[in-house]
C-alpha cells in the first residue's frame, strides 16, 4: 500500500523557518500530484500548495504565497515544504497528499487526494 510519512514540524518562533519533508513508498512517486495541506484546531482541513508530478507547475493558498515554497524531487521519492516567515496563524497539523493522475495535472481539492500522510505538528509561538 502506499505510505506517506511527514517530518520536519516543531516549535518555531515567529519570523522563523521550517522545512516538511513528506516520503512516500509503496507506488509510483512520480505519477503522483502532491500537495501540502494543514488544519489547525477548531478548524476544516485547508489546501496549502500543491505541486504537478513533473514539478512544472505549482500553486499556493493565498495566506502562504510568498512565503512558502512546495517541491519535489521524484529521485527520492520525496517531497518538501519549505516555510519562511512564519506566523502564529500557520500552526496546524501539516498532512501531505497524492493524487494519482497521467496528465501532470494540479490537485488542490482537498476531497480529490487519493493518498494521506499523518501528519505532522509545526506550532509558531514565542
Amino acid at each position: 500500500q502506499v505510505q506517506l510519512v511527514e517530518s520536519g514540524g516543531g516549535l518555531v518562533q515567529p519570523g522563523g523557518s521550517l522545512r516538511l519533508s513528506c516520503a512516500a513508498s509503496g507506488g509510483t512517486f512520480s505519477s503522483y500530484a502532491m500537495g501540502w495541506f494543514r488544519q489547525a484546531p477548531g478548524k476544516e482541513r485547508e489546501f496549502v500548495g500543491a505541486i504537478n508530478w513533473s514539478g512544472t507547475k505549482t500553486d499556493y493558498a493565498d495566506s502562504v504565497k510568498g512565503r512558502f515554497t512546495i517541491s519535489r524531487d521524484n529521485a527520492k521519492n520525496t517531497l518538501y515544504l519549505q516555510m519562511n516567515s512564519l506566523k502564529p496563524e500557520d500552526t496546524a497539523v501539516y498532512y501531505c497528499a497524492g493524487e494519482i493522475n497521467y496528465s501532470d495535472r494540479l490537485r488542490t481539492d482537498v476531497y480529490g487526494m487519493d493518498y494521506w500522510g499523518k501528519g505532522t505538528l509545526v506550532t509558531v509561538s514565542s
